[in-house]
C-alpha cells in the first residue's frame, strides 16, 4: 500500500484541523459522555439520542476532517468522507427515524469488551499518542477523527440490546482495516487498537447475534 504523503504531512493535517475547529474537542467529549449516559440510563428517547449523537460525529468527521482537511494531502479522502457521511446517515435512518438499534449495558462479555473499547477511545488512545510523540494538537482527537471514532462506535454497538443489522457496522469494520494499514506505516501506533476493535468487535457482534437468533428460533419451536 503506497501512502501519498509523509508522516510529517499527516500530523500537520491534524495540527491544522485541531487548531481550526477548537473548541469542538471539548464538545466531542461531552457528546461521547452523553452517549454513554443515555445508553446506561434508558429513557423513551435514549436509543434515538445515542444514534443521533453517533450520526453527528460520523457526518462531522466525514465533512470536516476528510473532505475539508485530509483531502489537501490525499484525494482519496473525498471517498473516505463520503463513506463516513453514509455511516452517519445510516445511524440517522436506522437509529433515529426507523430505529433498529437499541442500546443497553448488561453485565456480559460483549458489554464489558464494549467498555474497554470506549475507555480506549476516550482515555487510553490519547495517552498512548502523547507517549509516542503525537500529543495535541498533532494528534487524532476523540470523536472528531476517524480512528478513535470507529473504536468508540464499536464500543457502543457492543452495548446493543438486540441484533444489529450488519450494514450498520460494515463501514466501521472496513475503516478498521484501511485505517490501521496506513497508520502503522506512518507510525501512529495507537491505531493498533483500531484493528482490534474492528475485527474483535465484528466477530463478537456476529457470534452474539447468531446465538440470539438461534435462541429465538428454539423458543418459538418450543412454544409451537
Amino acid at each position: 500500500m503506497v501512502i501519498p504523503f509523509s508522516t510529517e504531512q499527516f500530523l500537520e493535517v491534524f495540527k491544522t484541523y485541531n487548531l481550526g475547529i477548537w473548541p469542538m474537542q471539548i464538545i466531542a467529549y461531552a457528546i461521547g459522555l452523553a452517549a454513554i449516559i443515555f445508553a446506561i440510563r434508558r429513557t423513551v428517547f435514549s436509543d434515538r439520542l445515542v444514534s443521533g449523537l453517533l450520526a453527528f460525529l460520523w457526518i462531522w468527521t466525514g465533512i470536516a476532517y476528510h473532505i475539508v482537511f485530509f483531502s489537501t494531502i490525499n484525494r482519496i479522502a473525498y471517498i473516505f468522507g463520503g463513506l463516513f457521511i453514509v455511516q452517519g446517515i445510516l445511524f440517522l435512518i436506522f437509529g433515529v427515524f426507523l430505529p433498529k438499534v437499541w442500546y443497553r449495558f448488561r453485565l456480559n462479555f460483549p458489554s464489558i469488551v464494549g467498555v474497554v473499547f470506549l475507555l480506549f477511545a476516550m482515555v487510553v488512545y490519547p495517552v498512548i499518542g502523547s507517549l509516542v510523540g503525537h500529543g495535541y494538537p498533532n494528534s487524532p482527537w476523540f470523536g472528531l477523527t476517524p480512528c478513535p471514532l470507529t473504536i468508540f462506535t464499536f464500543g457502543l454497538l457492543l452495548w446493543t440490546d438486540k441484533k444489529v443489522p450488519f450494514y450498520m457496522y460494515i463501514i466501521p469494520f472496513l475503516w478498521s482495516l484501511i485505517g490501521v494499514l496506513a497508520a502503522i506505516k506512518l507510525g501512529i501506533f495507537e491505531d493498533v487498537g483500531l484493528l482490534v476493535a474492528g475485527v474483535a468487535g465484528t466477530i463478537i457482534l456476529l457470534i452474539r447475534d447468531r446465538r440470539r437468533r438461534k435462541k429465538a428460533v428454539d423458543e418459538q419451536k418450543f412454544l409451537m
